[in-house]
């Protein structure tokens, strides 16, 4: 890993040097527009010098979805991104918390907006990202004035990144009147999620969420911890429609998602949400999502992918 940006990303099939990696800056704009994307996080554990990528399966299955919603033809299967993903993290040497991005473009066809082609380019970049869980992080959030778009404006179900747009003015607009979050209703008015995360809440010891019907992502972390919160801790699970005010009377509010992964809420648009604190669903939550994304906790050993970097090499043969 060099100081600013990693040794490889994968590129079309084959893994090249960073600084080869480039296209002409004409291409800019309108292949982005039905570009979709992951983001997948590999954890390292010091204690067995290995690179856990969590659910990388799933993260690829939702990837392929993505692109046969916005019509970008896979050329590659589960299995070569699989191989590429963990060759990558090996010779780019990431012994440390990593972000994983494919990111699927449209390679041929007009640059306009009518017309297209379906044939898809994609590329894999890794880059260091330290994780935030028992850190003791808290944020504060406001309700947005921007609606979250819906499955009839632009499906907020995949990762498209002409999607994030509508997060990011909420996120500006958070960010400006002094807040750390947004909360996006949707154009029902009922909780939808934050920009780049899902919600949950509890409620006189239930998890509730808002359904996957209610304009949001169909998120991987939002299903891990209903999982987990279910099976491993035995809390009841509710995913329906929330109201706004639900938010304000809630014991616990947190964020989850990839990047997020779980980030509790102390304050929404000024109303305390319980102590201000982190939570005692919340905590137990992250403690064992730390542990199991970790391998710390040997459970669910089916949803981490060893990276293989105990035993590897750190550099590729010919490689100076």
């Amino acid at each position: 890993m060099s100081g600013t940006h990693p040794r490889y990303l994968w590129w079309n099939g084959q893994q090249v040097r960073w600084e080869e990696a480039t296209v002409h800056v004409t291409e800019l704009g309108w292949s982005t527009v039905g570009a979709v994307f992951e983001g997948i996080r590999a954890y390292w554990n010091p204690e067995t010098g290995e690179a856990y990528v969590f659910r990388l399966r799933e993260h690829l299955e939702r990837l392929l979805r993505s692109m046969r919603l916005v019509r970008l033809a896979p050329r590659w299967g589960i299995g070569e991104l699989t191989e590429a993903i963990l060759q990558l993290l090996r010779d780019n040497e990431c012994r440390e918390d990593t972000y994983i991005q494919p990111v699927a473009y449209r390679a041929a066809g007009p640059k306009t907006l009518s017309g297209f082609a379906e044939e898809a380019g994609l590329y894999i970049a890794t880059r260091p990202m330290p994780s935030h869980l028992l850190s003791g992080k808290v944020v504060r959030a406001r309700v947005s004035s921007w609606r979250r778009i819906s499955d009839d404006i632009m499906p907020p179900r995949i990762k498209n990144i002409s999607n994030y747009r509508n997060g990011q003015l909420a996120a500006m607009e958070a960010q400006l009147d002094g807040y750390d979050q947004a909360i996006l209703l949707n154009v029902q008015g009922k909780v939808a999620e934050a920009p780049g995360a899902c919600l949950m809440l509890v409620r006189d010891g239930k998890l509730v969420t808002p359904d996957i019907t209610q304009s949001i992502l169909e998120s991987i972390t939002r299903d891990t911890l209903l999982r987990l919160a279910r099976d491993e801790l035995g809390l009841v699970i509710e995913e329906r429609p929330v109201d706004r005010t639900e938010l304000y009377v809630a014991d616990e509010v947190f964020l989850c998602g990839t990047a997020a992964e779980i980030t509790p809420i102390g304050e929404i648009d000024r109303y305390p949400i319980g102590d201000g604190h982190p939570g005692p669903v919340t905590r137990a939550l992250e403690r064992l999502y730390h542990d199991i994304v970790r391998g710390i906790d040997p459970r669910r050993a089916e949803w981490r992918t060893p990276v293989g970097l105990a035993t590897a090499v750190g550099t590729r043969p010919g490689d100076d």
